[in-house]
């Protein structure tokens, strides 16, 4: 028996599960479907588990930087199997919480792998289905690797489900999962090492603020081999054995665990999107700026599948799936809005990105004034004993308007906001130092910083 809809959506995640309440409180009948539990990557295998597991390694290192400040941390250690049955309290009832929330909301739900018959029709555990309209939402998946023994590896999921840390971790890749693992790993008394194939890691971030962020990793414990090359990985008695290439040597070491760092690309593998005429790619669904497949007008995409312009943030995949669901209820021709979206790599301290980077505005010809400031004396990160910290603020010269801002400190994943505030609103500095803030927070540094 084949089964109709207004909107079916293939993927339960961030993105899916926005489109699928937008349109289902319209009217529209929709279906959502997903082979993985309910809840998408950032719920259930990145972002939230991850920053937890974070809270960890903060209390251990903000015990340490207050080692001879009144605080004796003598034998203070992460016990790292009830940090993660503290993690799995969180994620174990979301995929039942979101599910009894979208049936609420009269969306069917489906359990499966889903695949493209037609232009209009997908297929799930052999049962048929029709809709007028398709979201692709599925995710992302790890990059695939080539070398030999690349099959030894673990994933980000997998990390986030280890009963017991090892004491030798390999990160392979430069990237946000590699770093953020190594600074949880340090502090929980792991040895951690980070692998990265280029001169320098973390591309989107301010270069001279990552070079601060690898000294401060250094000396918690975590090794950063650049311009390294992994040329094969094997099984040993004592775990791997990985050989690496650096400078025409090879060089090989002893691991208990490797874990993927190395990039995700979209999750599209089994959609058979080519029998519906979807066009596609390994950036993802060849969409139009307002999300539509530019070969099949029913199928939009969004988030991770989607090839736009949007950096790959579970926000981003929120509205993108609200702006898709907007525009098939509507027939309009939305584009999404990308600008003012700050992004952080939650290792320890935070370091934080809105806008462009001071090397794309110079290839734009923008007349910047570079304010860069030196934090780590200043009083809010005295009081907390950290010594690395910078803010490193574009403004552009013709207009007062802040064109990037680049933070690394405690808390100041919080502070972008302010800031990404500003760009999406057009606010000149002026404007924004006109704002008075509690004190002392670190939200009153930014008039400092400005």
């Amino acid at each position: 028996m084949t089964r109709s809809y207004d909107l079916i959506v293939i993927g339960a995640g961030t993105a899916g599960a926005s489109a699928a309440h937008k349109c289902a409180s319209q009217g529209w009948n929709v279906a959502i479907v997903d082979a993985l539990p309910y809840g998408g990557t950032c719920a259930l295998r990145g972002c939230d588990p991850k920053k937890i597991l974070r809270r960890g390694a903060e209390i251990i290192d903000s015990a340490r930087l207050m080692r001879g400040k009144g605080i004796q941390d003598e034998g203070l250690s992460i016990n790292w199997a009830d940090l993660m049955k503290h993690k799995h309290g969180f994620t174990y009832p979301v995929p039942q919480k979101m599910e009894d929330g979208l049936t609420g909301n009269g969306i069917d739900t489906l359990h499966g792998a889903a695949r493209f018959t037609n232009r209009n029709s997908i297929e799930i555990n052999g049962t048929h289905h029709e809709a007028a309209h398709f979201l692709i939402a599925t995710g992302a998946r790890p990059r695939p690797l080539d070398f030999p023994g690349h099959e030894h590896l673990v994933d980000s999921t997998d990390f986030l489900d280890l009963t017991v840390l090892p004491p030798r971790i390999l990160f392979v890749g430069g990237g946000f999962i590699s770093f953020e693992f190594a600074h949880i790993s340090a502090r929980a008394g792991s040895v951690p090492v980070i692998i990265d194939r280029g001169p320098r890691p973390l591309k989107g971030f301010d270069p001279d603020l990552v070079e601060l962020l690898i000294t401060r990793g250094s000396e918690a414990g975590i090794e950063l081999q650049r311009s390294t090359d992994i040329t094969a990985i094997e099984k040993s008695d004592s775990g791997y054995q990985v050989t690496v290439e650096r400078s025409c040597r090879s060089e090989t070491m002893g691991f208990d665990l490797i874990v993927h760092g190395a990039g995700r690309t979209p999750e599209l593998s089994g959609l058979e999107l080519d029998a519906a005429g979807v066009q596609w790619d390994e950036h993802g669904v060849n969409v139009a700026a307002h999300l539509q497949s530019t070969t099949n007008p029913a199928v939009f995409a969004a988030g991770d599948s989607a090839n736009t312009p949007g950096m790959p943030l579970t926000p981003v995949a929120a509205f993108e799936g609200k702006v898709a669901a907007s525009n098939m209820l509507k027939a309009t021709t939305t584009v999404p809005d990308y600008a003012g979206v700050p992004t952080a790599v939650f290792t320890i301290p935070e370091l934080a990105r809105v806008g462009m980077l001071e090397q794309e505005t110079k290839d734009q010809g923008i007349d910047v004034d570079v304010r860069y400031n030196d934090t780590s004396d200043w009083y809010s990160n005295y009081r907390v004993g950290e010594t690395t910290a910078a803010a490193e603020i574009l403004i552009d010269r013709s207009n007062d308007r802040i064109v990037g801002a680049h933070l690394l400190g405690p808390e100041y994943g919080e502070l972008i906001n302010f800031l990404a505030l500003a760009m999406k609103l057009d606010l000149t500095t002026r404007q924004l130092k006109s704002m008075t803030a509690a004190y002392p927070t670190v939200s009153s540094d930014l008039g400092s910083m400005l």
